[in-house]
């Protein structure tokens, strides 16, 4: 019996939710998620930005930690209900999400790479083709240790720096787009 051919890996690109998706309040210097639909503002340029990445053959899933669960400060089903607007609205492919807070030390949470790798094993992405694009250190840290070059929106709440430094850094996410459609095109 004859092996059956094995289909070509696909092309990602892994969105955080806050701060990239979506815009963040900030209240006394900290970041402040969404906390019900109604509070969604959807981020300038993603729109547009992600259906040009859609018609060139990206995959699109958002990798977003949400640990205010754990912390008692939202609900899973409040969280739940804005991903999945998110994937409706936007047209994702998925969205991944760690529950966990860094106590737990789980392999999900960034940054660490356990979401993108599980979506990677899920829908047969090659990393190294892949994009990851994130407002925090932690977003870029988890694309690159999961092997993804990495695009890097600076939030301006959070000064801390990755250790390795972005492949891009743009300011907003229609410059990420065109950054990643430019290097793919270049990388073949």
């Amino acid at each position: 019996m004859d092996a059956q051919p094995s289909l070509p890996l696909r092309r990602a690109v892994f969105l955080d939710r806050d701060g990239v998706l979506i815009e963040v309040r900030l209240q006394d210097g900290a970041s402040q998620p969404p906390r019900a639909l109604a509070d969604i503002v959807v981020g300038r340029g993603v729109r547009e930005g992600l259906r040009r990445l859609r018609d060139r053959g990206f995959l699109l899933i958002g990798a977003t930690n949400q640990p205010d669960i754990h912390r008692g400060v939202q609900s899973r089903e409040d969280v739940e209900a804005i991903n999945a607007w998110l994937v409706e609205n936007l047209e994702l492919d998925d969205m991944r999400v760690c529950w966990h807070d860094d106590q737990h030390n789980c392999p999900c949470r960034k940054p660490k790479p356990g979401l993108l790798l599980q979506a990677a094993a899920d829908y047969g992405i090659a990393l190294e083709s892949s994009y990851m694009v994130g407002d925090r250190w932690r977003d870029i840290e988890a694309g690159q240790a999961a092997h993804c070059r990495t695009v890097w929106i600076p939030a301006t709440f959070d000064k801390r720096q990755p250790k390795r430094p972005a492949d891009f850094v743009v300011a907003d996410f229609g410059k990420a787009a065109e950054s990643i459609l430019q290097d793919a095109e270049s990388r073949g």
